[in-house]
């Protein structure tokens, strides 16, 4: 299984932990604004925001707080203007990450991100240095033990998935971003539950970790989660198993 959808699952189980101290609320509350400002406060006619509203109900987030978001957006309320950036730089042992931002005051912004690169064995680069290595994709995971891989696999051909891959645990299917919300649909109509599904960016190669690096990519990635203005984290670093376990042990004693 990929490196990608490692880290995704990670991202899934740590993200809950973030609704209850309020944090992943406040990050979908700027996509929501981010949203509605660019392209008005109709998610019928804005999939943008149909997109980030999804996001807010499946976390759980009050309908009062997307509706204020909406509303911020559209100047109906007053709020912040957050300003939409990406970075681009390397961690540990050379990984490609690209880190996407909404930020009140970039000057506080940048000096922070970069911070956190520097301490955690790596450092911002030159905007366009990873980027190419990145495709946009369709990404779907299942838990390989409450579906049925065979149905998986028929409904990933009936949308013209890109790629199908399975391990012990999980089945992951990748499709081109406009065949994405065909296979959801699918999905949803054979009532078949989903671990992740989103329009992301797939590393085109990955980077193996072990040791010392492995944990600092951990921390980077970790940090740079925590941290409010940041929205989505990408990297094509590959952690075995086994090496992911041993860090998963070590932070739980420390």
């Amino acid at each position: 299984m990929s490196g990608h959808s490692k880290w995704s699952t990670i991202k899934r189980k740590k993200g809950k932990a973030d609704a209850q101290r309020g944090q992943l609320f406040t990050k979908l509350i700027r996509v929501i604004t981010v949203a509605a400002r660019s392209g008005g406060g109709d998610p019928e006619t804005n999939a943008k925001l149909k997109t980030a509203i999804q996001l807010a109900k499946e976390s759980n987030m009050p309908n009062e707080n997307i509706e204020r978001a909406i509303k911020k957006g559209t100047g109906e309320l007053e709020g912040v203007a957050y300003e939409e950036l990406s970075y681009e730089g390397y961690g540990p042992g050379g990984v490609a990450v690209l880190v996407d931002a909404l930020t009140d005051n970039r000057n506080r912004t940048v000096p922070e991100i970069r911070k956190i690169f520097s301490k955690n064995g790596g450092n911002l680069g030159e905007s366009g240095c990873v980027a190419w290595m990145f495709d946009k994709r369709g990404y779907l995971v299942f838990e390989k033990s409450k579906v049925d891989e065979d149905l998986i696999f028929d409904l990933a051909l009936e949308a013209e998935a890109e790629d199908v891959k399975s391990d012990d645990d999980n089945i992951e299917v990748i499709t081109l971003p406009e065949n994405h919300e065909k296979f959801e649909t699918l999905i949803k109509q054979n009532n078949i539950e989903f671990l992740i599904s989103e329009i992301t960016l797939i590393p085109k190669t990955t980077v193996e970790l072990e040791g010392k690096k492995a944990m600092q990519m951990i921390n980077l990635m970790e940090q740079l989660e925590d941290h409010d203005d940041i929205q989505k984290v990408y990297a094509n670093f590959n952690i075995s198993d086994k090496i992911m376990e041993e860090i998963s042990s070590n932070k739980d004693k420390a």
